[in-house]
């Protein structure tokens, strides 16, 4: 089993950056895939970016393409998310997840953490 915690999220004006974190504890982070997802109020769950467990595979929602880049540092179990450029529309809370296996489906992942707020004002 694997505990997750994000941290990072904040206010931020339309065209800045953030940097989320995800920090994982317990069995091997190198096992796992690593997702990052987002949920505003009134919509579903959406995915928003995954890394496999060798960092060799990416994926990005289209969304996300050409503005956020995920990354990952085993030494220290860690997952980044980070956002540049964001809109209103990025406004949400964000969860990591994670599983053995590289999906962009949140079905596909086990374990989540407990989200962070990011918010994007004009």
């Amino acid at each position: 089993q694997v505990h997750l915690v994000e941290s990072g999220g904040g206010l931020v004006q339309t065209g800045g950056s953030l940097s989320l974190s995800c920090a994982a504890s317990g069995r091997a982070f190198t096992k796992y895939a690593v997702g990052w997802f987002r949920q505003s109020p009134g919509k579903e769950r959406e995915f928003v970016a995954t890394i496999s467990r060798d960092s060799i595979l990416t994926d990005y929602a289209a969304s996300a393409k050409g503005r956020f880049t995920i990354s990952r540092d085993d030494a220290q179990n860690t997952a980044y998310l980070q956002m540049n450029d964001l809109k209103l529309e990025d406004t949400a809370v964000y969860f990591c997840a994670a599983d053995g296996y590289y999906g962009t489906s949140d079905s596909a992942y086990t374990y989540w953490g407990q989200g962070t707020q990011v918010t994007v004002s004009s």
